[in-house]
């Protein structure tokens, strides 16, 4: 008895010494091997081995998937609808054409990410709609643009169309299109329009953060237009008129639906993201905006600040925000003093920002192809634009490669990835220019 014991002893050790981890029973049961004890006493080992080779498949197929994310990046054009390069340039200058130590762009950065067509943003604060000012600093920072060209005209230049974008990443060279947030530079005068069109603006983001004489905007609580001026909607037809697109981020609802009766082409909402993941934030687009856009021809580009992203920074940065106005009251201190500065440092220590992730942002493309499908969506990432909110693994131009593989790991098929890195865009910016030419 003591032998047939020892024996059923010794053979129940041994089945127990593979023991699956919850990754390889995962991939054993798709594949329909039994995880459970087998009557073979050799069946432990041959399982364990199998799983083995099972495992190493699996971390062969990540890091293929790694490997053809970055393949994906330099074999189709990606484009950025919206990145902050030259107003933070205006702030603290630096040369882009070489490493910066500063912002979310360079060039080798871009290389790194594979970036090729990043629209610059000629962004004009709302306060100079009331003191003036809006064209002037609008054509300042376009020179700028123009004068990072000619400084490196190896490595950037200039788009003023979808030839030309296609025709420079032929050449291996990042094509820098121009356009215009907040459309306070028109300043009433339709000439203007012209006057931006022919110095490189192709989209204009109809306002920014309060009403303008072209539209309400969704931070400002004041409607005063009830939706876009008539002024905006001639503006509108005109744009399509000349071949300019209507951004519809940053505009109101009631604006959103001006638009949407009034533009004869298909628009953008360029660093924008889905209002599903944020309830009552408006600057985000509703589920029925998302749908009408899409039956517009249009393109939602999603914006990868955490704010736009997730609920939890949206209400973080509510706290923070009274939490900075309480000590400034109490304290009866100025806005842009020292303390003030130092406890918002240290609010930040005591309580970390809650960053959103990676597949958080993928969350916001899957909702919007869910919902309307693949030909809808794009990047808008706001880079140089959101400041210290940007998500895990999208810190920088140089991230992008990590989107395109959580989009593989999500499924979605190079021919798609391909319509989100670029595809959906040009296909608006075509179909703008076709309009504008037969008009």
């Amino acid at each position: 008895m003591k032998q047939i014991s020892a024996h059923i002893s010794k053979n129940h050790s041994k089945k127990n010494q593979f023991k699956p981890s919850p990754l390889m029973v995962a991939v054993l049961l798709s594949l329909g091997v039994a995880v459970s004890a087998c009557q073979d006493p050799n069946a432990g080992v041959q399982s364990a081995a199998k799983t083995t080779e099972t495992e190493k498949s699996v971390e062969v197929a990540v890091v293929d998937q790694a490997q053809l994310a970055q393949e994906i990046s330099k074999k189709y054009i990606i484009t950025d609808g919206h990145i902050d390069v030259p107003y933070r340039l205006e702030e603290l200058f630096e040369n882009v054409a070489e490493h910066t130590e500063h912002g979310d762009f360079d060039f080798p950065r871009a290389v790194a990410g594979g970036l090729d067509a990043p629209f610059m943003s000629i962004y004009i604060p709302a306060s100079l709609e009331k003191t003036g000012g809006s064209k002037a600093l609008a054509d300042k920072l376009i020179t700028m643009v123009e004068d990072i060209v000619k400084e490196a005209p190896d490595k950037f230049s200039l788009a003023y169309s979808t030839a030309e974008i296609e025709k420079n990443f032929a050449k291996g060279i990042i094509s820098l299109p121009m356009g215009m947030e907040n459309g306070s530079p028109i300043e009433g005068d339709l000439a203007n329009l012209k006057h931006f069109y022919d110095r490189g603006i192709r989209y204009i983001t109809l306002t920014h953060s309060k009403a303008n004489h072209i539209s309400d905007s969704s931070y400002d609580e004041a409607r005063p237009a009830g939706g876009l001026t008539d002024f905006g909607k001639t503006l509108v037809a005109e744009m399509n008129n000349v071949g300019v697109m209507v951004d519809v981020s940053h505009i109101s609802d009631d604006a959103f639906n001006d638009v949407m009766a009034v533009s004869k082409t298909p628009v953008i909402a360029s660093h924008s993201s889905a209002r599903h993941f944020t309830p009552g934030f408006e600057r985000n687009m509703s589920d029925d905006m998302i749908k009408t856009l899409a039956k517009n021809g249009g393109v939602i580009q999603i914006n990868f600040g955490s704010s736009f992203i997730t609920q939890k920074a949206i209400e973080y940065g509510k706290v923070r925000k009274e939490a900075i106005k309480v000590f400034t009251e109490v304290n009866k201190l100025d806005k842009e003093s020292a303390e003030i500065t130092a406890f918002k440092d240290e609010y930040k220590i005591k309580n970390p920002y809650p960053y959103a992730s990676l597949n958080d942002v993928i969350d916001h493309f899957d909702h919007v192809v869910k919902l309307v499908g693949i030909d809808y969506v794009g990047i808008g990432s706001d880079y140089d634009g959101v400041g210290d909110s940007l998500p895990s693994n999208l810190k920088d131009v140089a991230s992008y490669p990590n989107l395109i593989e959580g989009l593989l790991k999500r499924g979605y098929s190079e021919q798609d990835i391909a319509k989100i890195l670029s595809g959906n865009v040009m296909r608006v910016w075509k179909a703008v220019e076709v309009y504008a030419a037969q008009h």
